[in-house]
């Protein structure tokens, strides 16, 4: 369901390509995306190809592309199982992981569609397993199976269970190699990349650009911290961790509010990965808000353990001491967040606690492994996930559009929320968004 709010070598050549500052005073665009993560990348290399006569330009904040949530994720394409039958984060996310599978043999980018196991390890998750693997079934999901405890060690010989999930279709590709790609495609079709550019400001323009004579065909002023701006008819924002901010510039509510929750990995020790041959998932707990912790292999070789849940303490807060005054603030004074944590409070403890001792992490995993032991993992990197809250404590699993108020409103489209998986979804998403365009603005 849409919500509709009113008011390597290949990353080497194209980050070096991408990353470069090619600003220039009062530029005019028909199209601004804000936003150089996997989402507004995919919707601007989609919206260019549908309209090669109009002219874009994409600006990022950061010095280089896709450097949060899109370059801090599991890596993993996602098949499609987890979401209710017919809602729109299904169907994105099974067009989603096909897209990706075939964009990157079109464009020769490495993937390994090494397969998943949910894995049920207690007879009480069985009823939770038949009615998951039900719901992919329904969800079209591609060859899934319901395997037994030999059929588990056939699959992953060290891994225990009772019964499973066997999901082919998922796979595991670097992400952030696939954004370069996406922008890569935008510049290629005469989209440009501005990066360095941190908006602050979206408002109605009051005279042309200086030296021009093109009136206000170009009504739209977006400026950055440093006073540079560019001059669009039509504005998409999508800011992730900053999607609520960016909204409310152009006069939108705060709300949905994005509260930033960190997730800690582990990585298994290189003598260590045979231990492990593909992503290995527990069965979701329906008490709980997030997925759990698994075993994720890394296009690199390595392998993930986790991630945990915990609330960061900055928006782009990577590490335990990571602080930002106002994001704190922001956070803990939002009576959403003060709901679910009140909601999830022995959960959120657990979560903090297996994020400081490694010990109690591990004891979890071994659930699934049994041969896994505290020696064999060491200390990993970490991602936050932009997670949208109401007001009321529920996690917004929705897609969430706003616009603004007044003359500015009519002319900018800001993605609130664009839920998990949203890399896996992030082809199937730049069509619905680029459709939304579409629908809103004259191109």
């Amino acid at each position: 369901m849409i919500r509709i709010l009113n008011g390597a070598g290949f990353r080497a050549v194209c980050s070096k390509k991408l990353l470069k500052d090619a600003r220039r005073h009062n530029s005019t665009y028909d199209v601004a995306i804000v936003g150089g993560g996997i989402v507004g990348l995919a919707t601007a290399r989609e919206l260019i190809l549908r309209h090669p006569n109009l002219s874009f330009i994409l600006v990022e904040k950061e010095k280089e592309l896709a450097a949060h949530q899109s370059g801090h994720n599991s890596g993993v394409i996602h098949s499609g199982i987890y979401y209710t039958p017919g809602s729109l984060k299904a169907r994105l996310c099974v067009r989603g992981a096909t897209l990706a599978y075939e964009y990157c043999q079109k464009k020769g980018l490495p993937y390994n569609q090494c397969g998943k196991l949910i894995v049920a390890v207690e007879q009480e998750e069985i009823p939770r397993l038949k009615a998951l693997y039900e719901r992919g079934q329904k969800n079209n999901v591609r060859d899934l199976s319901i395997i037994d405890a030999k059929g588990i060690r056939e699959r992953e010989p060290y891994c225990r269970g009772i019964m499973a999930i066997d999901s082919p279709y998922t796979g595991i590709v670097d992400w952030r190699m696939i954004a370069f790609s996406y922008g890569k495609d935008f510049e290629e079709a005469g989209g440009r990349v501005v990066t360095n550019f941190e908006v602050n400001d979206i408002s109605m323009a009051t005279e042309s650009p200086v030296g021009t004579t093109e009136g206000m065909e170009y009504p739209i002023v977006i400026r950055d911290t440093e006073g540079e701006e560019v001059r669009c008819r039509f504005v998409l924002t999508c800011g992730g961790l900053y999607s609520d901010r960016l909204s409310q510039i152009s006069g939108c509510s705060r709300e949905p509010r994005i509260v930033p929750f960190r997730g800690d990995y582990l990585v298994l020790k290189p003598e260590k990965h045979y231990l492990v041959k593909g992503n290995i998932y527990p069965v979701p707990d329906p008490r709980f808000p997030f997925l759990g912790v698994h075993f994720t292999p890394r296009m690199d070789g390595n392998i993930w353990l986790g991630p945990n849940a915990v609330l960061a303490f900055k928006r782009e807060g990577y590490k335990l001491f990571d602080f930002n005054a106002r994001d704190m603030v922001d956070a803990l004074l939002f009576r959403g967040l003060q709901k679910l944590v009140l909601k999830n409070i022995t959960y959120g403890l657990g979560e903090m606690y297996r994020g400081i001792n490694i010990a109690a992490q591990v004891k979890i995993l071994q659930k699934y492994i049994p041969e896994l032991s505290v020696s064999d993992v060491l200390r990993g990197p970490s991602g936050v996930r932009a997670q949208a809250l109401d007001r009321e404590g529920n996690l917004v699993d929705d897609f969430v559009f706003d616009g603004g108020v007044g003359d500015v409103g009519s002319r900018v489209l800001h993605v609130r929320n664009a839920p998990s998986p949203a890399a896996t979804s992030s082809l199937s998403i730049g069509e619905m968004i680029a459709d939304e365009v579409e629908n809103r603005f004259s191109l």
